[in-house]
């Protein structure tokens, strides 16, 4: 077990008997796939009716069964997932984020699910997404996802300026800021510190990486890496943007649905959450897919960060069988389409995007999703390698500490290119 795992996990044991009982005392209701009890544990509460939506389908078809669908928040669910796996009580059925996936299946967590999927039904991302160190497939692949550029059309419209397109570029979208700045006063293009929601977006738009493809080697001085991120975090200079701090009080997406700035960068994992938690604000915003670097070191400028999420069963879970068989209709193009259509995801099963794509207007909701599917085309495999948790933080600090003036852009890039090269020799 590796060195930093063996620390997080020691520390976390002592915790697993409290939590030990809220993932596993429903898991002992049977065995094998003739009947028994489920619990499958989720990080995402709006995702919840879908989940739920999923396991009635299978109740359904097998009535002897029972599944009960827990939702929390991601920090919490860490802790319990961690805790759990200490003491051998992790829930039955739990979803697996590609940033864990090396750590729980490389130290034996995770149960082997090469045989329950055909990979090629997938996206290739959402696979890739699923294994573990060892080249197998440790998750079942739940879905894909996109980075969106979210537009306030009252604003684009008080300021006379035109909505985003497919053509857009960085100048296009700094120009459209400042107008709108200064014809409304309020903010523009609003640009938080994130990595897959901000600048690794512009890095591999301007040719650049993170990582190599192998994950074996940090990438951040390079030219066309250190570039971008330098542009990137120059966007805070302008009046148009608010600053970090601001953003610590103030999110960007509270900021534009309260009518205080013009655009920002979200997932599309959030949109049908925001359609339901911002209804009167229906129709007067909208998506587009990200701005292209207008002149990149190499490529077309366009690219975007696509990330996916795995169902996952222990490796000696109580209810082992039948968690497998679960898991195998989750997987499966019936359990797909289901989570497609309660607007939760894009299913990771190739051909079913627009089960996602169509929900909104079944819903009534008046934004345009269905460009985000083309963005599929030039997407980027999230960046991750086995000692992506060491590295993380750190380089999220080092980010925050450019935007504070405490180090400059050309040492913080230092900084993060060190961090990442020290986690990697470390692991």
């Amino acid at each position: 077990m590796n060195k930093w795992v063996k620390m997080g996990l020691s520390v976390l044991f002592a915790m697993a008997m409290t939590v030990g009982c809220l993932t596993g005392c429903g898991s002992g209701g049977g065995s094998g796939t003739a009947g028994g009890s489920l619990i499958f544990l989720i990080w995402d509460p709006g995702q919840k009716a879908g989940m739920e939506a999923m396991a009635q389908a299978y109740m359904d078809e097998h009535p002897e069964v029972s599944i009960e669908v827990q939702a929390t928040g991601w920090d919490e669910y860490w802790t319990k997932l961690e805790g759990a796996a200490t003491s051998n009580t992790m829930p039955d059925i739990f979803w697996m984020h590609s940033n864990q996936m090396f750590k729980y299946a490389d130290n034996g967590y995770l149960a082997d699910c090469s045989e329950i999927i055909n990979e090629a039904d997938y996206s290739e991302i959402a696979v890739a997404n699923a294994k573990g160190s060892d080249g197998k497939v440790y998750g079942v692949p739940k879905d894909k996802d996109t980075i969106a550029l979210l537009y306030n059309k009252e604003l684009f419209d008080a300021a006379g300026v035109a909505y985003p397109t497919a053509d857009w570029t960085w100048d296009d979208l700094e120009s459209a800021s400042a107008q709108i700045n200064e014809q409304t006063g309020k903010y523009g293009y609003m640009a938080f510190s994130h990595d897959q929601i901000g600048y690794w977006n512009f890095v591999y738009q301007n040719g650049g990486k993170i990582l190599n493809d192998e994950g074996t080697e940090a990438k951040y001085t390079d030219p066309a890496t250190a570039d971008a991120i330098k542009y990137f975090i120059s966007i805070q200079e302008n009046a148009w943007c608010p600053t970090q701090a601001q953003f610590a009080n103030t999110g960007a997406s509270e900021l534009f649905f309260s009518g205080e700035g013009a655009m920002y960068y979200a997932g599309n994992w959030d949109l049908a959450n925001l359609c339901k938690t911002y209804p009167d604000m229906n129709g007067k915003w909208d998506v587009a897919v990200l701005p292209k670097c207008p002149d990149p070191a190499s490529g077309d400028g366009r690219a975007v960060i696509s990330n996916s999420v795995s169902y996952a069963t222990a490796a000696e879970g109580k209810n082992k069988d039948l968690a497998m068989d679960f898991l195998a209709f989750l997987g499966s193009e019936e359990g797909q389409k289901i989570q497609g259509e309660s607007g939760a995801a894009i299913p990771a099963y190739n051909g079913l995007e627009e089960t996602w794509v169509k929900t909104f207007a079944d819903n009534g909701y008046e934004i345009n999703v269905g460009g985000l599917i083309d963005a599929f085309d030039y997407s980027v495999k999230y960046v991750n390698n086995p000692s992506r948790p060491a590295w993380e933080p750190r380089v999220e600090q080092i980010m925050l500490d450019i935007y504070a003036g405490t180090v400059t852009a050309e040492e913080g890039i230092q900084k993060m290119q060190d961090a990442v090269t020290e986690a990697i020799a470390e692991y």
